[in-house]
């Protein structure tokens, strides 16, 4: 199935350019590994595990399985952007 692919390839992509601007924040700002930044980084993580696991869930039934992923794919795009709203939020300088 191409869609559970892209889904995986979502949530690899979101997640990952999350935690490069984590580093990106920590260079510009002279504070390799902040606390702060760090603490992002690890909800990053945790949220990967997470949903690939419920990407992975074989027991998910086969006439749910759309409804399945949408719900996957929506607590990505809220998940990201909270940790994105997070990251706007480390101080500039």
């Amino acid at each position: 199935m191409a869609s559970i692919r892209d889904l995986k390839k979502d949530i690899n992509y979101e997640l990952g350019e999350i935690i490069e601007a984590v580093y990106v924040w920590e260079i510009s700002t002279n504070n390799p590994n902040s606390k702060k930044g760090d603490k992002i980084i690890d909800e990053a993580i945790e949220i990967f595990d997470d949903l690939i696991v419920k990407v992975n869930d074989k027991d998910v039934k086969k006439e749910d399985k759309k409804t399945h992923f949408k719900a996957i794919r929506k607590e990505l795009d809220d998940k990201a952007k909270k940790l994105v709203e997070k990251l706007n939020k480390l101080p500039t300088s």
